[in-house]
């Protein structure tokens, strides 16, 4: 199973669900889909903005975990 640890790295970095969603470029229920477990994919375009954003890696905010 794929953990999305968005919520954690938006904490740290101290910034809103508004926020990113307009830096990244993407509507803020998608931003949602993301952060709460239900996106069945993400755009490798989206995932480098959302990096690039939060200054992290993807394995920061990806990760693997046996169900």
């Amino acid at each position: 199973m794929i953990i999305v640890n968005l919520d954690v790295m938006m904490a740290k970095r101290k910034m809103s669900s508004v926020e990113l969603a307009q830096r990244i470029g993407i509507t803020q229920a998608n931003l949602s889909i993301l952060k709460n477990q239900k996106a069945k994919a993400v755009r490798f375009e989206t995932l480098d903005a959302i990096c690039r954003n939060l200054d992290c890696q993807p394995g920061d905010i990806l990760e693997f975990r046996e169900e």
